[in-house]
């Protein structure tokens, strides 16, 4: 019996082991479906390599429908650090306004005053570690490229950016800034600083913290209305149940509602369909699922030498207001260094819509554990998004445009047909729109009186003793940012409400 299990070592899932397990009188078990790389001098080159992210090993080879008319794969990190393990290492906060709209849906732990000093907390900013919204001691080191590290096509995409009128921002991190300038990176050289390494590293010496990897949680239990531990299967086929006296589900955005519904937690039509046995209709597990609508421009450049794959995917970004509207910074454009296959050198700039009004579903394929979900995106259904990505991709085109960038591309590979109307762009959009891979909102938070809400503000499951949700499926949104850093902020939050206040989870 331990105190806490822990599912799922990603991003907030790390940062609830390390933070909880600070008190040697508790113990924490965390366990992770994927493999576990103790030595980081033995780490495998797709976990050290934060140049781009990767799509094949490590991964859970899951697919999704961004639009009605395609399905594409959708990348997740299966290892100790999860996501953090093998993504682009971007580390971009969301905008304080998201965090007050969280407060105003009955939330108020989670408002800016709040959610600042755990983003402070976590980071070790190289740059602005002496600015008060930043932090400079904390387990994920951020830097920015200098503009002596920087790609052409990023020096392009600066360049193209103060052409266009747009301002220079230095840190896209400064909570009240806009702009183009480079992105805040939790890399050092080609290190990825995951949180198998920023948060688990330091923290594997603490005898209560025992790390259980290549174990997949099938289900929680649930007894007489409380949790009483899991149900897991491990890599030889085995069948165990781990009882603790709390249950953290972290297993992400797609993975969490999964468990909860093949537990007997979620809609009931959707548990009775593949013959699960209701515990509690929970209509909100696996709906409201939020995430970031994108759609870029691809060119072929006139050197082909100059895209190279084994140089950083990303380093600058632009974050500004769509016209008219009243959420800030609600769009983003980004320089993609490479595009496609090494065969066909091109690259590629985004357009990105970050506050999202359309909402898609995650739903079961079956009941067996192995089986993926069926992700439904349903990019752009909403007007709202269309729209703003039309605009957004029009300005995207007028970068693609500009002297800067034009210097150095041959020409537009995508869209063909020489300048695109409104509507030929948003029909690219309900055609070729694809995600940000930010999933997030599944297993929102939400008061009690809310039909679709499945925890409370602590993160608390509604209605089930024991049991807690803190990853990015609580996320009532998807804030305006990569959500990287949002995920282990969560984690951080409840890391260290579970070391403070324990009573708050029962324990």
């Amino acid at each position: 019996m331990h105190d806490v299990i822990v599912v799922g070592a990603g991003s907030s899932g790390c940062a609830i082991a390390a933070r909880a397990s600070e008190n040697p009188n508790r113990t924490v078990l965390l366990v992770e479906a994927g493999p576990d790389y103790s030595d980081i001098s033995k780490t495998p080159f797709d976990l050290y390599n934060g140049h781009t992210n990767f799509l094949s090993a490590h991964d859970w080879k899951f697919a999704h429908f961004p639009t009605r008319q395609r399905k594409l794969r959708f990348p997740r990190g299966r290892v100790v650090g999860g996501s953090s393990a093998v993504n682009t290492a971007i580390a971009l906060r969301g905008m304080p306004e998201d965090f007050e709209e969280w407060a105003a849906m009955g939330l108020p732990e989670w408002d800016w005053r709040h959610v600042l000093p755990a983003y402070r907390r976590l980071e070790r900013d190289l740059d602005f570690g002496d600015r008060d919204y930043h932090g400079d001691a904390g387990p994920i080191t951020i830097r920015r490229y200098p503009l002596n590290e920087m790609e052409p096509q990023h020096l392009a995409f600066l360049e193209a950016s103060a052409e266009l009128g747009y301002p220079e921002c230095p840190d896209a991190n400064d909570p009240y800034d806009w702009g183009s300038g480079p992105q805040p990176m939790n890399k050092l050289g080609q290190l990825r600083v995951s949180c198998a390494i920023g948060y688990l590293s330091p923290a594997r010496v603490r005898r209560n913290l025992t790390i259980r990897p290549d174990t997949l949680v099938t289900r929680v239990l649930i007894e007489n209305g409380r949790c009483a531990g899991v149900e897991v299967r491990t890599a030889e086929g085995e069948v165990e149940t781990l009882r603790a006296k709390l249950v953290v589900l972290s297993a992400g955005a797609l993975m969490t509602p999964m468990i909860l519904m093949r537990s007997g937690l979620g809609p009931r039509d959707q548990l009775e369909k593949h013959g699960v046995a209701v515990v509690r209709h929970m209509p909100g597990v696996g709906q409201n699922l939020s995430d970031h609508p994108a759609l870029s421009v691809t060119l072929r450049p006139k050197d082909p030498a100059m895209v190279n794959h084994d140089k950083p995917i990303i380093q600058t970004i632009l974050r500004y207001t769509a016209e008219g509207s009243d959420k800030r910074n609600d769009l983003q454009i980004e320089m993609i260094s490479f595009s496609g296959k090494r065969e066909d050198p091109q690259f590629a700039i985004a357009a990105v819509v970050e506050y999202q009004y359309g909402r898609g579903e995650l739903t079961l394929a079956s009941a067996d554990p192995n089986a993926p979900p069926v992700i439904h995106q349903r990019f752009c259904e909403d007007e709202r998004d269309l729209s703003r990505l039309v605009g957004c991709y029009k300005d995207t085109l007028a970068f693609a445009h500009s002297k800067a960038v034009g210097e150095l591309a041959e020409g537009i590979v995508f869209p063909r047909g020489g300048t695109p109307t409104d509507e030929d762009i948003a029909m690219l959009i309900r055609r070729f729109a694809g995600s940000g891979f930010h999933p997030c909102g599944t297993a929102k938070m939400g008061v009690a009186s809310d039909p679709m809400a499945v925890v409370d503000q602590h993160g608390r499951c509604l209605g089930v003793d024991g049991l807690a949700v803190a990853d990015a499926s609580i996320m009532p949104f998807v804030p305006r940012a990569n959500t990287n850093l949002t995920a282990i902020m969560i984690g951080e939050r409840v890391g260290e409400w579970l070391r403070t206040r324990p009573a708050t989870y029962g324990l």
